[in-house]
């Protein structure tokens, strides 16, 4: 089984927790490669990045992908996030895990751009 874990930042504003779990919703309704998609926090929100790992280990993946669902490559992304998908890792050594390139590294986050844009 393949599973994929958004990472978000998480926040205070209990608003914004619910829109990355309403995107983890949207993001299991497109037809994927994931048999399991979920989302984790970094902090200020449940489920913590290795709480969101291990339930996808315990529904029986066996590859997993995070993908840091960050604009850029600051603290968070080059270092933080990384050291929570490694104390995984090291539990877990059977299971294939993957830390995706941040969303920012997108090569589709310019046209993204522009269609945002154009909304207004």
């Amino acid at each position: 089984m393949k599973a994929l874990l958004l990472v978000a930042h998480g926040s205070r504003r209990e608003v914004s927790n619910r829109e990355i779990r309403s995107l983890a919703t949207r993001v299991r309704e497109i037809e994927s490669d994931f048999d399991h998609i979920d989302c984790a926090f970094l902090e200020l929100a449940e489920p913590s990045i290795p709480d969101g790992m291990r339930r996808a280990i315990h529904a029986g993946a066996k590859e997993l992908v995070v993908l840091p669902y960050f604009l850029s490559a600051g603290r968070h992304v080059s270092e933080d996030i990384p050291v929570e998908v490694d104390g995984v890792r090291t539990e877990f050594p059977d299971v294939h895990i993957m830390l995706a390139p941040y969303l920012g590294a997108s090569p589709g986050i310019s046209r993204l751009l522009i269609t945002q844009a154009a909304l207004a």
